[in-house]
């Protein structure tokens, strides 16, 4: 089913570029450069920064998936 997933959003071109997460040659290691790449930047320029990071992989859980399918095919 991932695959199948990861295909509509490639072939609709639905996933943002900064997305590190199920894309070839990203990974989680791939967003923590990113953002400490940002990080740095900004400090760099006098900038104040602030980061709030949140896990919402439980809510996922819940996704009833044959109903996610059917509104894919729409």
């Amino acid at each position: 089913m991932q695959r199948r997933l990861q295909a509509y959003f490639d072939d609709n071109a639905l996933m943002l570029v900064r997305q590190s997460a199920y894309r070839l040659y990203h990974s989680t290691e791939t967003a923590v450069t990113k953002v400490f790449d940002e990080l740095l930047q900004a400090a760099d320029e006098g900038d104040v920064s602030a980061l709030c990071l949140l896990d919402l992989t439980a809510a996922f859980d819940t996704v009833d998936h044959d109903l996610m399918l059917l509104k894919l095919k729409l």
